[in-house]
């Protein structure tokens, strides 16, 4: 059990409600007040007022508005390198597994700095241009080409950026006339971009016996294949 508690007597009890045993005056002199204001000049000691907190420069509006307002929430993210796969280095060939070139095997060229590789075809062999991947979407193989005399420093996730232009808005006479759309063609720096790296590709590829072939092959699974024992 834990121990009683003792009770505290107060310094002046309560006789009968509402009436104490000493006098105002009486606790005055036992509580020692006569002394604290001799000590201060025949003054209680007063203490500074805290300062008051500014004023609110706008004031709350008065009314709500009565649908809610979106407010964007705070991201403190830090953004972290995407870390490449320890199988994908420089040279290394790999397999698109998803889009439009599935199944076919590029050059991977370089890392970028949103984490997306670098890839190309070449573009003459498998009709693969310059393009990034997402590492997700790829294997990895063993076969390996020799890229040390391309020069990647130009290529950056700006390079790939599409041009967004504003929309004319329409009159009453252009409204009714058919306006053919445009086709989307490839600036003449791109295609020129492409050969210089393809060049550089090919000379490495053409020195191995049937890269040529492998590379142009499109990768698919067959009847009786297990995935699982495949070696790539």
């Amino acid at each position: 059990m834990a121990p009683a508690q003792k009770k505290v007597k107060p310094r002046n009890p309560e006789l009968i409600p509402g009436v104490r045993k000493l006098s105002r005056s009486q606790m005055y002199h036992k509580r020692g007040l006569w002394a604290i204001k001799a000590k201060n000049g025949g003054k209680f000691p007063t203490h500074d007022k805290a300062p008051a907190a500014a004023p609110v420069a706008e004031k709350p509006p008065k009314f709500y508005p009565a649908d809610d307002v979106k407010k964007p929430l705070s991201n403190k993210r830090k953004h972290k390198p995407t870390k490449l796969r320890a199988s994908i280095t420089p040279g290394t060939v790999l397999i698109i597994l998803t889009g439009r070139f599935k199944g076919k095997r590029v050059v991977f060229l370089k890392q970028l700095t949103s984490g997306l590789l670098l890839v190309s075809g070449p573009y003459k062999i498998n009709g693969v241009p310059l393009r990034r991947v997402n590492q997700a979407y790829v294997i990895g193989t063993s076969t390996k080409v020799d890229i040390s005399g391309a020069n990647l420093e130009k290529f950056d996730d700006k390079y790939f950026g599409k041009k967004t232009e504003k929309k004319k808005k329409k009159g009453e006479t252009e409204f009714f006339e058919d306006k053919k759309e445009e086709k989307n063609t490839l600036p003449a720096e791109k295609k020129d971009d492409q050969k210089t790296v393809d060049s550089i590709l090919l000379k490495a590829i053409e020195s191995v016996p049937e890269l040529k072939s492998y590379l142009g092959a499109r990768f698919s699974l067959k009847a009786g294949m297990k995935p699982h024992e495949l070696v790539f």
